[in-house]
């Protein structure tokens, strides 16, 4: 490639990048803007709350005349097109859904009330007016720490760019100092060629007359020649010392492309969803108070308002900070999606895009490995106790912003007079010296909370990056390739079964193993499996069917469902749509998901509740069909399992309307029509299956040796104990955090923390 060639085509991959980082960066602008139009449309909310009820109290005593034109006012109230705007985008939100049946449940108000004017007066418009000061004030804190990532971002992709333009130099030194080399080469042939010519050319003479001549001139050539081998040598020195530079530079920018995927990743999947969270942070729970006030004072006032104030109450209980993140995301879909991933972009014909594991880097690569793992382990450990504080901070601030302080109803008890209520109400929330500690405490703790939080970000930042390359590595090196060995045997095995049988023996196998192994790995009563391999052989043969458990023809029948708020309602419809499907489909459906909502019932143990599990078996239950939106329909996909898994005993039908075998507790198979497979097996005896399939895999993938680092002493029975140097030998990774091997004859756990596997093994 000539030299402008090359310069166009770095031009080109350059201009490439750039033009990415531009549209990451214009997503970064428009994310604030977005958090800002949020921002101003909770203060006009709030502003719109405290004027409503300000102008509320001074017409009560005018009756129900004035409470309807109060309604009117609000209700007709015109918007300039971009609050209307602001207004169609957020109505299904929850502080706006409860704004709406406000106004609708004042034309249903019919006395005037001393004691329901002075409430208005003295306790819920303060209360939204410090609303109103604590939403601003976090969403100051929230955006500081975004603007910080988003910078942090930005940091990450110049170093990307200096990374590849570093690449890109060392690459093209490489190819001159390779084509110099080649050109001394052609010069040593051509000076040899000319020698021999002119020694055959030359003709005989006295020795005496030419003799001086022919001397001189050997001379001449051998000089000629001495100087254009040291020549080569130099260049090919150079050429060497180019080429080993350029090796290194691919790996770093290999690396750094992995790292700033990784972040770029990380940010929009998982600090964009943290930032929400605080500048939500107590904003539901505050208006929640402030409205159930409201709903105190309205029903000890009349009764006969029950019916509308039901609404009320009912959208009150569904103030929820995760929904309406979840719905403003979905809203500004294109603002929040994560971009593309980096790709490698290769240099000159340069067709390596793996990491290059060969010597001489080898065992630089092994060793940053190494070093990696352990700088992991302890950014893990501190990140996980800066973490809990985070946590234990957070719970703080929710038990002040979640304090029960909205009952009014010992304001009616005894009088409704005005003194009578000034004296209740002094007592109360609203008294200065309680108010005033108690908003100090919420601010200091907010500050605690907030730098707190910006350290654990900062530090999950560090292992994103730091885990994303030490990866790579460990899969370059190959030291995670007999797991997935031993998974795509186990893989292969279940494509094997037998799928004619009501309920397949791979998967009542697999959902005993899990209902009765599904607690701690570590536990003594376990066997030698990792429940994530058991999990991932269910997953597998679900997808490996040739006909779905659910049809593609009804697919967009299903779709239909998510869009229908009511529960009962869309759990109502599936079931006519399920209906349709073969006998055996339905067994299995049944028998499938009843076994997934016994699972999601432990929950807080193994994090697996429903909308969890239909993430991790959605994909695999239902594949979207080609053409569609994967990102937009695989979410409806995921509404739609947790669906079934929450509504599975009104959707499929009971074992007297469709016979055949049913999940029980434990894992066990009841067989409501004397199916073949009827009969329990005992646990003993699925120990004995999956551990007999265990040691079938292990004798076929060879042991790897490893030496303890430090000494180590097993917790339990399965746990191995060795002492430092100590020499075991590794058999499969169990999870991220253990091996199966032996040590001294012994079979059990090896924490793998504590060793260090051999490099020679590994590479």
């Amino acid at each position: 490639m000539t030299s402008p060639a090359k310069f166009k085509k770095d031009k080109e991959i350059i201009a490439e990048y750039d033009t990415q980082v531009k549209e990451i960066r214009a997503q970064l602008t428009e994310q604030m803007k977005c958090l800002d139009q949020q921002c101003e449309l909770r203060v006009q909310l709030l502003q719109d709350l405290q004027d409503f009820f300000r102008k509320k109290a001074e017409i009560e005593m005018d009756y129900s005349r004035n409470l309807e034109k109060l309604a009117e006012r609000f209700l007709a109230k015109t918007r300039s097109t971009k609050d209307q705007q602001f207004k169609k985008d957020q109505n299904v939100l929850s502080p706006v859904n409860c704004w709406n049946l406000l106004l609708n449940q004042v034309k249903r108000e019919s006395r005037d009330h001393t004691t329901l004017s002075d409430i208005y007066l003295n306790n819920i418009i303060p209360r939204f007016v410090q609303v109103s000061e604590d939403s601003g004030r976090l969403f100051k804190k929230s955006k500081e720490v975004g603007q910080q990532l988003q910078d942090d971002l930005m940091k990450v992709l110049n170093e990307l760019y200096s990374v590849m333009k570093t690449y890109h130099m060392y690459n093209a030194d490489s190819i001159s100092a390779q084509s110099k080399l080649k050109e001394a080469e052609k010069q040593e042939e051509k000076q040899i060629g000319k020698s021999v010519k002119q020694e055959d050319r030359q003709t005989p003479r006295s020795p005496d007359s030419t003799s001086n001549v022919r001397i001189e001139e050997k001379h001449v050539r051998r000089s000629s020649v001495k100087k254009i081998e040291k020549m080569k040598e130099k260049r090919q020195a150079k050429y060497t010392e180019n080429k080993l530079k350029a090796i290194k530079a691919r790996n770093e920018y290999l690396l750094a492309l992995e790292a700033t995927n990784a972040s770029v990743f990380k940010y929009y999947i998982h600090d964009l969803s943290d930032l929400i969270d605080c500048c939500d942070l107590g904003y539901h729970a505050s208006l929640n108070r402030a409205l159930r006030t409201f709903l105190s004072a309205e029903l000890n006032l009349e009764q006969s308002k029950h019916e509308g104030l039901d609404a009320i109450e009912n959208a009150v209980e569904n103030l929820d900070a995760t929904s309406d993140k979840q719905r403003l995301m979905e809203m500004y879909n294109s603002v929040f999606c994560p971009p593309m991933k980096f790709e490698f972009q290769p240099h000159m014909g340069d067709m390596a895009s793996q990491l290059c594991a060969q010597q001489p880097v080898q065992s630089e690569l092994v060793q940053r490995c190494q070093q990696l793992q352990s700088r992991l382990s302890t950014l893990k450990i501190e990140n996980e106790e800066v973490k809990k504080t985070m946590e234990a901070t957070l719970q703080t601030i929710q038990d002040i912003v979640t304090v029960e302080d909205f009952d009014v109803s010992d304001c009616f008890q005894y009088s409704n007079s005005m003194e009578s209520v000034k004296s209740t109400v002094s007592e109360t929330f609203m008294s200065k010296p309680s108010i005033a500690k108690r908003r100090a405490n919420q601010q200091e703790t907010e500050q605690f909370y907030f730098t707190k939080m910006k350290e654990y970000l900062e530090g999950r930042n560090l292992i994103t990056k730091l885990q994303a390359k030490h990866d790579l590595l460990q899969k370059t090196l190959g030291e995670s390739q007999r797991t997935d060995c031993s998974l795509a045997r186990r893989s292969s095995t279940v494509r094997k079964q037998d799928s004619s049988q009501a309920i397949p023996l791979v998967v009542e196998s697999c959902i005993r193993f899990i209902s009765r192994h599904g607690e701690d790995p570590l536990a003594g009563d376990q066997n030698d499996h990792d429940m994530d391999s058991i999990a991932g052989v269910l997953k597998l043969y679900f997808r490996g069917l040739e006909h779905p458990l659910f049809p593609k023809d009804i697919f967009h029948d299903l779709m239909a469902c998510v869009t229908m708020d009511n529960l009962q309602e869309r759990a109502l419809h599936i079931r006519k749509i399920l209906l349709v499907l073969p006998k055996t489909t339905l067994i299995i459906m049944r028998y499938l998901f009843a076994f997934l909502s016994h699972l999601s019932q432990f929950s807080e143990e193994n994090m697996m509740d429903p909308y969890n599990l239909a993430i991790c078996f959605g994909p695999s239950l239902m594949s979207v069909p080609e053409g569609h939106d994967q990102v937009s329909c695989q979410a409806h996909v995921n509404e739609l399992i947790k669906t079934i898994i929450i509504q599975h005993e009104n959707i499929f039908p009971n074992p007297r309307e469709l016979e055949g075998p049913v999940y029980s507790r434990g894992g066990s198979t009841e067989d409501y029509c004397d199916s073949p497979h009827g009969e329990t097996t005992s646990a003993e005896d699925s120990t004995q299956d999956v551990t007999a399939e265990h040691h079938t895999s292990d004798d076929e993938c060879e042991p790897i040796e490893a030496i303890a680092k430090f000494d180590y002493v097993g917790r339990t029975a399965r746990e191995l104990s060795f002492k430092k140097g100590a020499s075991l030998l590794l058999y499969q990774r169990a999870s991220d955090d253990w091996w199966e091997g032996r040590h001294n004859g012994i079979d059990g756990l090896i924490p793998h923390q504590y060793i260090v596997v051999q490099d020679t093994l590994i590479s």
